[in-house]
């Protein structure tokens, strides 16, 4: 009987031991789910808080901001400062990050600081092929391609409610120093053969015509030499959405693609007499008002240049 009794008590700590040690497995079990559930979570909030920088390579472009410098003149900083733009004062309001984006924002309005010809003001990259020199520029025969991926973030009104413009990308003209010299001019500036414009939500492009198409040797170089066509609207509306443009340039031709499938060819005596020109890209916001309170905000997720 004592034999009995004593291999109930057996059996009985024996089942109790199992019950508890499959409760505590149990239970360590919904704690692993749950500290795995809850990790998984935070890598979640992690990769949602994670900065995200714009895909631009700063170490080729100047910027321009609508802020005067000590001459007076449109404050502008170059390679290498510009890689520092983040810590720079006077950019943060103008060039900043929207680091939620991954885009760099370009910020103008209407301001007495402008650069020369102009009554608008911008804040806008400006190619350098030789970083901090503007004197190293290409030609159309030596040719090159600028690509962007970029979206209008938001931009004013006129008193008819109409959207302000703004120019987005160029293609400016230079003189070089003989050709400078050449006509007793006192810059080197040069007209822009390209205009890109985000307008009314819709891409327009103008580039520059000859007004005497007989003209030749140092007769181009004059900017009076020079008009404007009657531009060119593309049918696709982009809005405020992100879309891409591209330019590509090559001895006599010049083409705009946006999006990827819609495009504008330039191959004409224009573009091949527009040759003599060195010229330089350019991207961001030159904004094309003068109305008070008025304002653009361009951001840039990609930019690219090749020769």
């Amino acid at each position: 009987m004592l034999l009995i009794k004593s291999k109930i008590k057996v059996l009985s700590f024996v089942f109790l031991s199992f019950v508890i040690l499959n409760s505590y497995s149990q239970n360590n079990d919904n704690n692993v789910k749950e500290l795995n559930s809850k990790s998984k979570k935070d890598k979640k909030k992690k990769k949602n808080k994670k900065v995200k920088l714009p895909k631009i390579d700063l170490s080729h472009w100047k910027v321009t901001i609508p802020v005067s410098n000590e001459e007076g003149k449109p404050y502008e900083v170059e390679p290498p400062e510009i890689l520092d733009y983040a810590n720079n004062e006077k950019l943060k309001t103008y060039m900043y990050n929207d680091s939620t984006k991954g885009a760099l924002v370009f910020y103008a309005h209407p301001t007495s600081s402008t650069t020369k010809n102009t009554k608008f003001s911008r804040s806008e990259l400006r190619e350098q092929m030789v970083p901090g020199d503007n004197n190293t520029n290409w030609t159309f025969e030596q040719g090159g391609t600028m690509k962007g991926k970029l979206a209008m973030e938001e931009v004013s009104r006129d008193s008819d409610g109409k959207y302000h413009r703004v120019i987005i990308m160029q293609i400016h003209g230079r003189l070089t120093n003989e050709q400078r010299d050449a006509i007793g001019e006192d810059d080197n500036n040069a007209p822009p053969m390209l205009k890109i414009y985000w307008d009314k939500g819709k891409i327009r492009v103008k580039t520059k015509v000859l007004k005497n198409l007989s003209a030749t040797g140092n007769e181009l170089l004059y900017e009076e030499s020079w008009g404007n066509d009657e531009g060119f609207n593309f049918e696709q509306e982009v809005g405020f959405r992100k879309f891409t443009l591209e330019v590509q340039v090559s001895d006599g031709k010049m083409v705009i693609i946006l999006n990827n499938n819609e495009f504008k060819v330039y191959e004409d005596i224009n573009i091949k007499k527009w040759g003599i020109f060195e010229n330089y890209f350019k991207a961001g916001n030159y904004f094309q008002s003068r109305d008070e309170g008025s304002f653009a905000r361009v951001k840039y997720y990609s930019l690219e240049v090749k020769h």
